[in-house]
């Protein structure tokens, strides 16, 4: 960990010459550019709570708030993933070139992901003003699923690009589990509202509705570690705390046992 941490201060420069270039080359073909990142989860916003207000959100005021925050949550751990997933092979021209510590290339593709998602962010804010959503100084706790996702992302990213080098198929069976990701994310509906509680235990062991669960609650004037079931208790806060360091720190283990091996397959 020591050597990671030395060899990102080292190339911090190339590091984020990488997270400019991966945000140039996103939006070099687009006409809307970066404002297709505010636009896009606002799209997606309208239709789900055209779709599902009267079904699901009947008598919530703040049904639209409610989903763009489990939406742009969401969006930046699956757009994440999915480009730390191809980064390794994407650069194994260059791997093969020149020396650049190999874990540059999942983690400045996930950060530059991380920049969209935070500019996306004026969105919410926007959404929020026009709902009139009170906001309380428990917004600022917000900052903590944000950061948490940000490192559970990581090594997420960091085992996928791993893994992908020696099994190609992964970046398919990956979108099949973003999918079920999705849907235990409770982005267009609420937990509490589902009658069966032996069906609950699918949604506690998804640590990203755990980090959606704090970011709502921190959005909606709710302290993250206030004790009030299903929609807000520490459990949330402790589950996704410990998953997001241990799957960093596995990720972290994962990439630097098999980069050396990376060359003889991209």
């Amino acid at each position: 960990m020591k050597e990671f941490i030395n060899n990102l201060k080292k190339f911090r420069f190339l590091f984020w010459e990488l997270v400019k270039k991966d945000i140039k080359l996103k939006y070099r073909s687009s006409v809307l550019g970066v404002f297709w990142t505010l636009l896009e989860p606002l799209l997606t916003m309208i239709v789900l709570t055209l779709v599902f207000s009267e079904l699901l959100g009947k008598g919530d005021d703040n049904f639209p708030v409610y989903i763009l925050c489990g939406r742009l949550l969401y969006g930046f751990f699956s757009n994440g993933t999915k480009v730390a997933l191809k980064s390794v092979r994407k650069h194994g021209t260059m791997i093969g070139k020149v020396y650049v510590p190999k874990y540059m290339y999942p983690l400045s593709a996930v950060v530059s992901n991380y920049i969209m998602f935070v500019i996306s962010l004026i969105v919410l804010v926007g959404v929020m003003i026009f709902e009139k959503v009170k906001v309380t100084a428990c917004i600022f706790q917000a900052f903590v699923p944000m950061l948490l996702i940000l490192v559970m992302t990581m090594g997420v990213g960091l085992m996928l690009s791993t893994f992908n080098v020696f099994f190609r198929d992964l970046e398919y069976l990956w979108t099949v589990a973003l999918m079920l990701i999705m849907y235990t994310c409770a982005i267009f509906y609420k937990v509490d509202k589902i009658k069966s509680a032996s069906n609950l235990w699918i949604f506690k062991v998804n640590p990203l509705y755990s980090l959606i669960v704090m970011f709502r609650n921190a959005v909606f004037g709710r302290s993250i570690m206030a004790s009030d079931g299903i929609v807000c208790d520490g459990y949330h806060f402790w589950y996704s705390l410990i998953f997001s360091i241990v799957v960093f720190l596995l990720g972290v283990l994962v990439f630097w046992r098999k980069q050396d091996k990376f060359i003889l397959y991209v």
